[in-house]
């Protein structure tokens, strides 16, 4: 296939196809956090050296640290030069950015650091001409609701002239209870059509290509159901630990990290039905459908529907890595998941019977996303084994890391005799990075693009979070109603503890090796 040589700047001719986003001033709350060094200064970086940022952009730091612009903007750039995907940085781009870059400084619990806040934004919007704000909650989840509070006293949560929005990072609570809390403090202050729940997962090509796949290709959609497809896997899995968040991953574990959120959109993505439009509440409205249809599991079910995990020493690439116990502020007795095997099921006519399988982990061989469709086999098989070894299954693929693309495995006949005939799997790779020519945005750049322009189908809704959260709660409580796990169960580098393994086998199929 002869793809066309990438044209210049192809990313700004992609986005500038689309209405470009009305003049406005980002308030970063936690800006001398990691996050905002690693993602969003970087991102904006791309977004404004591909041209896609307004005039009249500004961006306000909101933090605690005392310190000026310039050493808030000589910080930031050096954050830029190490975290861009496009280096080195170009100077005069940098230096137009970095001119609209101001820091305010405050507690998060201060009324008169915020009333400071709207007297500085207001002086701002006088030399820029942009009313539309875009807050950004890049600080720990406890000070959420205090801000938004906050934010809400100081009058700076509505404009009747102008658009006003708020970021919210996960995790969305801990629990169903604290997330239903949260929203409500949250709607308290701004009603849910401000709000947008970022999942970074929803920025990345192919979790936004899997509807395009389904629903623009009429090969596709008419087998994506129970009547052709046996199972769905879906693999997110980490080769690093919990890289100093001990305190955070102790109260998290690997089922509020990754699949509460990560692993429950990709479902919902993977399994929804087709929308009405394609506009973001008729989008969010068929994930939400497909989270209320995941069969309930009932506390003392938690055991039966799900394996849990945790490292122990081992070797990632050849390099000796720890324990999870073994981690910098983690417990020696630490009874945390670091792994998670779960089967669940959809109640509903597309998917009724069909388990959907998820499993994701750290230190585990690679760091691969993926989601893979196993179809089921031909009704009738006319031709035999082959090396006392049943024909493999078509599966298709949907890489949404490190690699993007897609695959499509199936049977091939060998080159030779028909007398001897022989069949092995095949496949077919699109891949986005050799395709097109061009290396994809990052997907905070896609997303912090989209919540200027005011489109929410990327972003998580108050319904949506809670109906995950319905799911995933149960599961949470049936485990500390059970015994605990002898851990650790797993050597870091491998593909997880045994009774996964034995977890598929016991329904009579396997994990895809990756």
């Amino acid at each position: 296939m002869t793809v066309q040589e990438p044209v210049d700047n192809p990313l700004r001719v992609g986005m500038r196809s689309q209405r470009t986003p009305e003049p406005n001033t980002l308030v970063i709350f936690g800006a001398t956090g990691d996050l905002t060094q690693r993602k969003l200064i970087p991102a904006l970086y791309n977004l404004a050296l591909e041209g896609l940022l307004p005039g009249g952009f500004s961006v306000v730091g909101f933090a605690r640290r005392s310190k000026t612009n310039e050493l808030f903007r000589s910080e930031m750039k050096s954050a830029a030069d190490q975290h861009s995907r496009t280096k080195p940085l170009q100077a005069s781009v940098w230096d137009g950015f970095a001119s609209n870059l101001h820091y305010h400084q405050s507690e998060f619990t201060d009324p008169e650091g915020f009333a400071a806040l709207a007297n500085a934004l207001a002086k701002i919007e006088s030399k820029t001409g942009a009313c539309n704000r875009l807050y950004y909650l890049a600080t720990p989840p406890s000070y959420y609701a205090e801000i938004a509070g906050r934010l809400s006293e100081a009058g700076l949560t509505r404009n009747d002239t102008a658009w006003t929005r708020i970021i919210v990072e996960k995790p969305f609570g801990r629990d169903l209870a604290s997330a239903a809390e949260l929203n409500r403090t949250l709607n308290s202050a701004f009603d849910e059509d401000q709000v947008y729940r970022i999942d970074h997962y929803l920025g990345k090509e192919t979790v936004q290509n899997i509807l395009v796949f389904r629903f623009a290709n009429g090969i596709f959609e008419p087998i994506w159901n129970r009547r052709y497809i046996d199972h769905v896997q879906i693999t997110v899995a980490e080769s690093i630990g919990v890289e100093g968040r001990g305190p955070y991953y102790e109260r998290a574990g690997v089922i509020r990290d990754i699949v509460q959120n990560h692993a429950m959109q990709l479902l919902s993505l993977a399994a929804m039905e087709p929308p009405a439009t394609f506009e973001p509440n008729a989008v969010r409205d068929e994930k939400v459908k497909v989270l209320r249809a995941v069969r309930p599991v009932a506390l003392e079910d938690a055991d039966r529907f799900t394996v849990r995990g945790q490292y122990g020493p081992g070797a990632i690439s050849g390099r000796k890595v720890p324990g999870y116990r073994e981690e910098e502020r983690v417990a020696a007795d630490s009874t945390t998941e670091t792994y998670l095997a779960l089967k669940l099921f959809i109640d509903n006519w597309r998917w009724a019977g069909v388990p959907f399988y998820i499993r994701s982990g750290k230190r585990l061989p690679k760091p691969v996303t993926e989601i893979a469709i196993v179809f089921r086999q031909p009704p009738l098989s006319l031709f035999p084994a082959t090396g006392g070894s049943s024909i493999e299954p078509n599966v298709l693929s949907m890489t949404i890391q490190p690699d993007e693309g897609i695959s499509l495995k199936f049977g091939s006949k060998v080159p030779g005799p028909q007398a001897a005939l022989r069949i092995r799997p095949v496949e077919m790779d699109f891949s986005y990075g050799t395709s097109f020519g061009f290396a994809a945005a990052d997907a905070y750049e896609r997303l912090l693009l989209e919540a200027m322009l005011g489109d929410s189908t990327l972003f998580a809704r108050r319904d949506e979070v809670e109906a995950a959260w319905a799911f995933i709660t149960p599961i949470i409580e049936g485990w500390a109603n059970s015994e605990p796990r002898r851990f650790p169960d797993y050597e870091a580098g491998t593909w997880g503890p045994d009774a996964a393994d034995e977890f598929m086998s016991s329904d009579g199929r396997k994990w895809r090796r990756l």
